[in-house]
């Protein structure tokens, strides 16, 4: 049944894309409403895939890399809906639709079938660690998502163009903040992840840190983004600087995620 649920969520992304993209062109309020109608009927239906697949596999829906990305997916649908309602960023779900299609169209081209658990994840502190792992990476994309917000509103604004995408955007004060909120949201959940991540291996090998690919990613990962709110908290760094920043972190992370699990390298590669 899960599945069901999944191919109905990817046609209501799609759908909201495709709806977002006309309200892009069109500038119609109208449009905008029902595409973002249409991501939270596809939110709905999310929710129940993940939901009845946890039930169906009678273990948390993250053994594999097609429940990774979903999974991946609906948070950062989630982090979008908190901050329509909280910021009236309606025009966010402009951006967030294409990049949970893209999330889930990879997902459907990857095995679905459902796996037992590897015994070393079979413990506790597998929820633990991936939710606080996926959720950070959920508010690392909407940084990325802002970044290219604020490069596209400030091309508008270098140009002296006003037109275009200009009068749906918000400012780039509003972006600005907007991506450093998220980053300071991210950033303590990414540390909490390698920390229970840490504490898991310890118990399950013996051994807090053994250096194997993900581990040292995730650490560089954490430099990087740890980077970034320094200099914004310290240095000042603000606008384009941090939005460039934003945009390369985000695409390390998610570059180097799917290189090790394509290889198979290390602890991690249990999830296949």
């Amino acid at each position: 049944m899960n599945i069901i649920f999944f191919y109905i969520t990817v046609i209501a992304y799609l759908l909201a894309t495709f709806i977002s993209i006309a309200y892009l062109i069109l500038h119609n309020d109208k449009i905008l409403g029902v595409a973002n109608k249409t991501i939270l009927v596809g939110f709905s239906f999310h929710t129940l895939t993940i939901v009845s697949r946890w039930v169906e596999a009678g273990r948390p829906p993250f053994a594999n890399l097609h429940e990774v990305f979903s999974l991946f997916s609906w948070m950062v649908v989630i982090i979008y809906l908190l901050l329509r309602f909280r910021y009236r960023l309606a025009v966010l779900g402009a951006f967030v639709a294409p990049f949970a299609m893209l999330l889930l169209i990879t997902a459907s081209f990857l095995p679905k079938e459902i796996i037992p658990l590897a015994p070393s994840l079979e413990s506790y502190w597998l929820p633990i660690h991936v939710g606080l792992a996926f959720l950070g990476n959920a508010f690392f994309a909407m940084t990325f998502l802002f970044g290219i917000m604020y490069l596209i509103q400030e091309h508008y604004l270098k140009s002296k163009k006003v037109g275009g995408l200009y009068f749906l955007l918000p400012s780039l004060d509003i972006l600005d903040e907007l991506s450093y909120r998220c980053l300071t949201y991210g950033f303590p959940l990414l540390t909490l992840a390698i920390i229970t991540g840490a504490l898991w291996a310890e118990y399950v090998w013996g051994s807090y840190w053994s250096w194997e690919p993900r581990q040292a990613w995730s650490l560089i990962t954490w430099f990087l983004y740890a980077a970034l709110l320094h200099g914004r908290l310290t240095v000042g760094w603000r606008g384009r600087r941090a939005a460039i920043y934003s945009i390369i972190s985000f695409l390390i992370l998610v570059g180097s995620f799917i290189i090790i699990k394509l290889f198979a390298w290390g602890a991690h590669a249990v999830f296949k």
